[in-house]
């Protein structure tokens, strides 16, 4: 197989999955894509005039709907080109499919009951709102299907998002649960510690007994046990038989970083939380102490990990988990509760699930809240140069605090620097700038534009492709309300992260253009709208809107240009909506992605003059040079992502706008964008310098 991969061969293939198949989220292209990734284990395969048996682990990547309802332990046939995996990797090769699965057999039994119980409890969290809704299953059975992407991204930023994976601690959180009703009933040890099992075994089954859970599994029992019964040694040394026979079962985790955090986890939590616990514990309520001292030794023996892998720093990491801590067990306790009974009696399910979400939403407030901090995350050097600094660090900081005096020198600077973050920072905080008329996110490779409605108000012109950077820029200009969202077109780098506009925010009428290619995404985009009960205008050249200071007036599309272009993209380029935004200071034109003919038809209708030019379809080589030079702009804005593969912005263009005396400033070179007024007019402003 592994020859097969190195020539690039087509094959058919015959496997079973390992695991769920993982969903991919888009982040740039045109039209919205549903990538897959499988895991599973090759077992016949065809190909090259050969024919053999194997058993060799693959990893397929595709694309479509056909893939996400298969579960594990399912056969499937599938035809697609092998590739080498990465060096290092444990897998015979990585299989390339375009076309859906040919399902051979259906899953065992026990999958077929562990997909009962999960969907019982999806249907049941169905009465909570989207955000809890999501996290409640992630946080129970690891299921994320129906996660949130900014809950996502605010549980990573606030060191929480370990909760979305079955982990040790959720294991324990169920053991824990058993062995406190075997108390209460007065049953012997022997028999509480063969029902925790059970249960703990019962759970993962549940959450899929993939090896990132059975992982969990023997984590969990071993750090269960140890702090359970007191006996931190023999918790040492179960955790090390562990490690060796894990390693033995499955070479590949001694690559694996996950491995290594869990393992960092559980050892903190054995060696350090009970010298750590009884301390603080001359000081303050036992049970005060061991809920400060599990999550701080666990965070301190994972950090050094955490500095080597990404390089960063996550200091809101242990107040977030000292705070959210308190949440996770009653959640997962009546969660597990609510999946048990879902089968048997919806009802009761959904009774259960009512408290698990306010114990889910405390969760994420404390995630939202510790994500908006200033220094969430604070950069690292990675790799071994961190490594080394953070230990010298660690022991300059172990010699300051072993003297008393030092101690309240330290506290008193950690509070000054906190009572900092909190109060000074945002006041003397230069962005966005005083002021600001525009700004132009940095959201990669896509558009998305802010125009300020005054207060807390603003018009955002498209969404780029990502719903969590797009929340952040509207988070960061301390926008509230919109009261006109404008979505040039359907394509999905302008309007996938439209989530992330409606997020907490009011929006008053959406604006799309009059094409619909491609038109999947546009009735995509058209069912969004009207699931949220939003107005859906049609722009027609004329239309104006006078919103705070600043006043827009629809140039195109002009009908000439709608169905213009050489291919289907071209065509629902050349249907963007062209904006001319006007300030008392000065102007500025939003070209949307309009190619060459409609950029013509633009022309001869009348183009009026701006200040500032948003250049069409991220700087592309399809610009009119008499188009460009017909604005009269200063300073033209690019919104592109780095190292993006289209080649925008294009080399050609650039010189074409310097050529015609234009400033560029580009998102992927300057951050977001800010115009401001000043004494002479309008000036440009990146957040990046």
């Amino acid at each position: 197989m592994a020859e097969l991969a190195e020539r690039r061969a087509t094959v058919t293939v015959e496997m079973t999955l390992s695991a769920d198949p993982r969903i991919l989220p888009t982040r740039h292209g045109t039209v919205r894509r549903k990538r897959v990734v499988v895991e599973g284990s090759a077992e016949l395969i065809e190909g090259s005039g050969a024919r053999f048996t194997t058993r060799a682990p693959v990893v397929v990547f595709a694309q479509g709907n056909d893939w996400v309802g298969l579960l594990p332990s399912q056969r499937i046939r599938v035809r697609g080109r092998l590739s080498p995996a990465d060096p290092g990797q444990l897998t015979a090769g990585v299989l390339l499919v375009r076309g859906p699965p040919e399902v051979l057999s259906g899953p065992s039994l026990p999958q077929q009951i562990a997909e009962t119980l999960r969907a019982g409890l999806r249907q049941a969290a169905g009465v909570l709102p989207p955000a809890e809704r999501g996290l409640l299953p992630g946080l129970v059975v690891g299921d994320l299907s129906l996660m949130d992407e900014q809950v996502k991204h605010d549980l990573k930023t606030a060191g929480l998002s370990h909760l979305t994976a079955v982990s040790g601690a959720n294991l324990a959180v169920i053991a824990g649960a058993v062995i406190a009703l075997c108390r209460v009933a007065g049953l012997p040890l022997f028999v509480r510690a063969v029902l925790a099992f059970l249960a703990m075994l019962a759970f993962a089954v549940v959450a899929r007994p993939s090896p990132s859970v059975l992982r969990a599994l023997v984590m969990g029992s071993v750090a269960a046990v140890a702090l359970g019964t007191g006996r931190s040694r023999d918790g040492i040394a179960a955790l090390s038989v562990t490690v060796l026979g894990l390693i033995l079962f499955d070479p590949a985790l001694a690559a694996e970083y996950g491995f290594a955090l869990s393992v960092f986890a559980t050892g903190g939590i054995l060696v350090l939380a009970p010298r750590w616990r009884d301390r603080m514990a001359r000081r303050m309520p036992h049970w005060a102490a061991e809920a400060i001292a599990v999550p701080c030794a666990a965070q301190a023996a994972v950090t050094p990990l955490l500095v080597l892998m990404s390089g960063v720093l996550e200091p809101v990491a242990i107040p977030a988990n000292l705070l959210a801590g308190p949440a996770v067990a009653p959640a997962t306790i009546l969660g597990f509760a609510a999946t048990v009974v879902a089968p048997a009696s919806g009802e009761v399910a959904r009774w259960l699930v009512r408290p698990a979400g306010y114990a889910v939403g405390w969760i994420i407030w404390v995630a939202r809240q510790a994500a908006n901090l200033p220094a969430a995350t604070l950069p690292w050097p990675g790799g071994t140069i961190g490594l080394l600094l953070l230990a010298i660090t660690a022991v300059a900081g172990w010699l300051l605090l072993r003297r008393a005096a030092w101690r309240l020198i330290m506290c008193a600077l950690a509070a000054g620097l906190l009572f900092a973050a909190l109060f000074v920072r945002p006041v003397v905080a230069s962005w966005p700038p005083r002021g600001w008329l525009l700004v132009s996110c940095d959201i990669g490779q896509g558009d998305a534009i802010v125009l300020s409605a005054g207060g807390a108000r603003a018009v955002v012109i498209d969404a780029g492709p990502d719903p969590v950077s797009m929340d952040r820029c509207l988070r960061t200009l301390g926008i509230r309300q919109v009261p006109l969202l404008i979505l040039t077109h359907p394509h999905f780098d302008h309007v996938g992260g439209l989530d992330g506009v409606f997020r907490g925010r009011s929006v008053g009428a959406v604006v799309v253009s009059p094409g619909h290619e491609p038109r999947q995404e546009s009735a995509r985009v058209s069912a969004d709208i009207s699931r949220r009960h939003v107005p859906e205008w049609v722009a027609s050249p004329g239309m104006v809107w006078n919103l705070g200071p600043v006043s827009l007036g629809v140039l195109g599309p002009v009908p000439e240009a709608v169905s213009a272009g050489p291919g289907e993209g071209s065509m629902a380029n050349n249907a963007s909506i062209v904006i001319h935004a006007r300030w008392a200071t000065g102007s500025a034109l939003l070209s949307g992605d309009v190619e060459i003919e409609a950029q013509a038809e633009l022309l001869r209708q009348g183009l009026p003059r701006a200040d500032i030019l948003k250049v069409p379809h991220h700087g592309s080589a399809r610009q009119d040079p008499d188009f460009l030079a017909a604005t009269g702009a200063r300073a033209a804005l690019i919104s592109v992502g780095a190292d993006n593969d289209y080649g925008h912005p294009a080399p050609l263009t650039l010189n074409r706008l310097r050529g015609l005396g234009m400033r560029v400033y580009r998102t992927d070179q300057g951050g977001d964008l800010a115009v401001v007024a000043d004494p002479t007019g309008l000036s440009i402003v990146p957040r990046g310098h």
